[in-house]
């Protein structure tokens, strides 16, 4: 439709008579008003126009500093990189989108959602990175080959996680297993491992336990780890900061908890106490990946 909302209530008609063609109308909100449609209207709008806007500051930016000659040569590259990356995202968003507009799905495809959420999250790191290249004095980092392959070790556990937690939302997996410690009573679900691990209700919400206690474990050891390291190194930024990716990780676990026992209250449209858990988990979960990323920066592998 373009960057603008519909102006008029003829307008609003159009588009409201477009959305009655597809399957989540037809089969979950037959109920909607003009109303209720301009509710969720404007939510996908604005992410697109936040997601404009974006783009938009960031090339003005550029634009003006590598005028005035503000960057060094070598900081090109990444700025264009990072532009690549932002305009990736729109358009792995877009197809995301699409793949819920049609007579069959009643919502977009989860693995196409949850290469949207990865993608925002490796534009997120690809930004912080380049930020602490240029704030981090050397002096304050450490060398230590194995804590850095321990915390890569860790990045790629959370990232296959981060997939996980996406695959759960799409699917709205949670309500199939609204217990815990047990899944519906079994240690093991009937379904696993002959089902698929990546669209079956119950095989998703089993790994995506079994991920976050394996992180858990883990960051207990890096803790323990990088306690050890830093010692060596008092000057060193990761001796203050150390702690808060062990802080996050048992937050993180414990939100998971309480998501998947209130997930009886999912709403269809509002957000009820199922719905915010979900959102302050996913939120945790990405200040995780920003302090593990931080904490990955500051290990170098060699001086």
């Amino acid at each position: 439709m373009g960057a603008m909302p519909p102006m008029n209530e003829d307008d609003w008609h159009t588009a409201f008579d477009g959305y009655k063609q597809i399957a989540q109308f037809k089969y979950l909100n037959a109920h909607f008003t003009l109303e209720d449609f301009k509710f969720i209207f404007f939510w996908e709008w604005f992410h697109r126009l936040w997601a404009r806007l974006l783009g938009v500051v960031f090339a003005i930016g550029f634009i003006y500093f590598l005028v005035k000659r503000y960057f060094d040569r070598e900081m090109v590259l990444p700025f264009i990189i990072l532009f690549i990356l932002g305009a990736l995202q729109g358009l792995i968003g877009w197809i995301m989108v699409a793949s819920g507009l049609n007579e069959e799905d009643l919502y977009v495809n989860h693995i196409k959602l949850a290469m949207h959420f990865v993608a925002a999250m490796i534009l997120l790191c690809y930004t912080l990175w380049f930020a602490l290249k240029l704030i981090v004095p050397q002096e304050k980092r450490i060398v230590s080959s194995g804590l850095r392959a321990f915390t890569i070790l860790i990045l790629i556990l959370l990232g296959v996680q981060l997939f996980y937690g996406a695959f759960m939302a799409g699917l709205k997996a949670a309500p199939y297993a609204p217990t815990w410690p047990l899944i519906n009573g079994e240690w093991t679900p009937d379904t696993f491992p002959s089902k698929s691990w990546i669209s079956n209700h119950f095989n998703v919400q089993f790994l995506h336990r079994q991920l976050a206690y394996l992180l858990g474990t883990l960051m207990i050891f890096w803790f323990i780890k990088a306690t050890r390291q830093t010692k060596i190194y008092p000057q060193a930024l990761l001796g203050s900061i150390k702690i808060y990716p062990l802080l996050l990780v048992l937050v993180q676990i414990a939100l998971g908890v309480f998501t998947v026992l209130v997930a009886p209250e999912m709403g269809v449209n509002g957000f009820g106490s199922y719905e915010w858990f979900a959102q302050f988990h996913q939120i945790v979960a990405m200040f995780l990946l920003i302090s593990l990323t931080i904490c990955l920066y500051l290990v170098k592998r060699r001086a």
